[in-house]
């Protein structure tokens, strides 16, 4: 974001001293990092969306980035996550937002969705579905809590990570992706997938009452596009798109995603399905 002036501030949200990022003005755009990551994924994206005529919120959700843990310690309900975006929403009094989230993200804006209705503009729940099945197995990530100081685990990230970025990808652009990952915090990271594998929407879906667009990216191993578009039928006027050479992070693969993002804004927002 150089060359963009950025509001950078703690703010007490949940029970907890939490960073928030604001770059812009305009119509206000909550933007959501992925298990494990903060609000660091989305530097490429930040300024460009803010000269496109957005407010651009990003915060590292609790336990993660430069934001204090959660009071009860790492979280593993997504359901607590999205309470929080909720008070962050008014804290920061953003009127009728659009949500954009990856990964865990996604689920949380999915999440939103149900809770907030119309007081959305809109979501963009990216590399999500309503159910994982139970995969990745909870209970080998329960296990895996116990040995996420060992050394290995960051190399297990990195190779993780690269595993799962898109074919469209270039070499330099995936390592630099997987090198950022391997920043995360362990036992906040498990946490987060324990929540990604047992947090349930299905109910909830047709109750979403915002414009909705889930996107998934083809190569993402994570994932069934299937599945995806699934939870988009189940949705109201929904959409769903697969991005071709596209993996796990499509704001970091991307290149320009600020302009890609700002079209699927701008179809939300006119009612585009």
């Amino acid at each position: 974001m150089i060359g963009e002036t950025v509001e950078a501030a703690y703010a007490g949200i949940g029970g907890c001293t939490a960073f928030v990022e604001q770059t812009g003005t305009g119509t206000p755009v909550l933007c959501l990092h992925t298990a494990g990551q903060s609000g660091v994924q989305w530097r490429h994206v930040a300024g460009p969306l803010a000269r496109r005529g957005y407010r651009v919120v990003v915060p590292d959700l609790p336990g993660h980035g430069r934001s204090e843990p959660a009071p009860a310690g790492p979280v593993t309900d997504l359901g607590d996550y999205a309470a929080w975006c909720v008070a962050l929403i008014d804290r920061l009094g953003l009127e009728r937002p659009f949500v954009v989230g990856c990964s865990i993200g996604g689920k949380i804006a999915l999440d939103l969705a149900a809770r907030l209705g119309d007081r959305l503009a809109g979501v963009v729940a990216m590399a999500a579905d309503a159910w994982t099945g139970g995969r990745p197995s909870v209970s080998g990530l329960r296990r895996e809590l116990s040995d996420v100081a060992a050394p290995s685990r960051t190399d297990r990230t990195h190779l993780g990570t690269l595993a799962v970025v898109g074919s469209a990808v270039p070499p330099p652009r995936a390592e630099l992706i997987a090198t950022m990952h391997r920043r995360e915090d362990p036992a906040v990271s498990t946490s987060d997938l324990i929540g990604w594998a047992t947090h349930d929407l299905r109910d909830a879906l047709p109750r979403i009452a915002c414009p909705t667009h889930l996107v998934v990216g083809a190569d993402d191993l994570w994932l069934d596009p299937d599945a995806v578009r699934w939870a988009a039928d189940r949705i109201p006027g929904a959409r769903a798109t697969v991005l071709d050479g596209v993996g796990h992070y499509p704001m970091e693969e991307i290149t320009d995603f600020a302009a890609v993002l700002d079209g699927w804004l701008r179809e939300l927002a006119g009612g585009v399905r």
